[in-house]
C-alpha cells in the first residue's frame, strides 16, 4: 500500500467514526442557516410585495437569485461527476467510507435510518404529489398545482437519465435492512428529497399565513437533509450520491421555482394592467 493510499484509508476510518456526530451538527448548523437565511428572505420578500413592486426589477433580482443557486449547484454536480471514476482519489474515498461506516454505526442506528428514508421514496413523494396537486386544484391554485407537478415528475425524469448516464454501480454492504436496486449517481431520493419538499414549502409559503412559512422553510431543508444522510448510512448510495443528489435537485428545484415566480410575476403585471 502506498503512502496516498494509506492516507486515503486513515480519512476514510476518520470520517466514518465522526459522521453521526459530522450529521447531526451539520443539521443544526443547517436550520439555524435557514432559519436566519429564511427569515430575511421572507421579509425582503413581503416589504417588494406591499410596495407593490411588480416591475422587471422585481422580477429580474428573484431570477438572479435562482440563477446562483443553480449556477453553484451544477458546478458542484460536474465536479462530483468528474471525480467517481474507479482511479479516481474520490472513488476510492468513497467506497473505503461506505465500507467503514457499516462497522462504526450502531444496528439500532442504521434502522432508524432505514424507517427515515422512506421519506423519499418514489411511492411516498407520488402519492404526496397526488394530494397536494389535488388540493391546489381544489383551491383553485392550478398555475401552482402545474408547477408542483412539473417539479416532481420532472426531478424523477432528470435522475433517472443522470443514472443512465454515468451507471454507477451501488456500494456492496452486508446489512439487509436496506435494499435498492438501479445504478447509484446520483441518489433518487435525496434529490427527490430536495425538489418535493423544498417545492412543498414554497406551495405553503404561497398558500398559507406568514405564520406558517418560515417554519415550512426549516422542515423541508431538514427532511430533505436527514433523508439524503439517510442514504449513505444504509449503504446503499456513496456519499459523493448524495452530495451530487443534493445538487441536482437544488438545480432542478431553483429552475421551477423562478419559472413559477415569473409567471406569477407576469399574470399580476397584467391584472394591473
Amino acid at each position: 500500500m502506498t503512502i496516498a493510499e494509506a492516507t486515503v484509508e486513515r480519512v476514510a476510518q476518520a470520517l466514518a467514526h465522526a459522521a453521526l456526530p459530522g450529521f447531526f451538527v451539520t443539521l443544526v448548523a443547517l436550520m439555524i442557516a435557514v432559519a436566519i437565511g429564511g427569515r430575511w428572505w421572507l421579509a425582503h420578500s413581503h416589504v417588494v410585495e406591499a410596495a407593490r413592486d411588480t416591475s422587471l426589477r422585481t422580477l429580474l433580482a428573484r431570477m438572479a437569485i435562482g440563477f446562483a443557486i443553480i449556477v453553484v449547484a451544477a458546478w458542484v454536480f460536474a465536479a462530483i461527476a468528474d471525480e467517481i471514476g474507479e482511479g479516481e482519489t474520490l472513488g476510492r474515498l468513497d467506497t473505503l467510507v461506505s465500507s467503514a461506516i457499516g462497522q462504526a454505526v450502531s444496528p439500532a442506528t442504521v434502522q432508524a435510518f432505514a424507517f427515515i428514508t422512506h421519506l423519499g421514496d418514489p411511492t411516498t413523494l407520488g402519492a404526496l404529489c397526488f394530494v397536494v396537486a389535488m388540493v391546489l386544484v381544489a383551491r383553485d391554485e392550478r398555475a401552482l398545482a402545474l408547477g408542483w407537478v412539473i417539479a416532481i415528475t420532472g426531478n424523477a425524469v432528470l435522475n433517472t437519465t443522470l443514472k443512465g448516464v454515468f451507471e454507477r454501480v451501488r456500494p456492496v454492504h452486508d446489512q439487509a435492512i436496506a435494499h435498492a436496486d438501479g445504478y447509484s449517481f446520483p441518489s433518487g431520493h435525496t434529490s427527490g428529497s430536495v425538489v418535493a419538499y423544498g417545492m412543498l414549502a414554497y406551495v405553503l409559503i404561497r398558500t398559507t399565513p406568514p405564520a406558517f412559512h418560515l417554519p415550512a422553510l426549516v422542515a423541508g431543508a431538514a427532511i430533505a437533509f436527514v433523508t439524503g444522510c439517510s442514504r449513505v448510512f444504509l449503504q446503499v448510495h456513496y456519499p459523493s450520491d448524495v452530495v451530487a443528489g443534493f445538487a441536482s435537485g437544488l438545480a432542478w428545484l431553483g429552475i421551477v421555482i423562478a419559472s413559477v415566480e415569473a409567471a406569477r410575476q407576469y399574470r399580476k403585471s397584467r391584472r394591473a394592467r
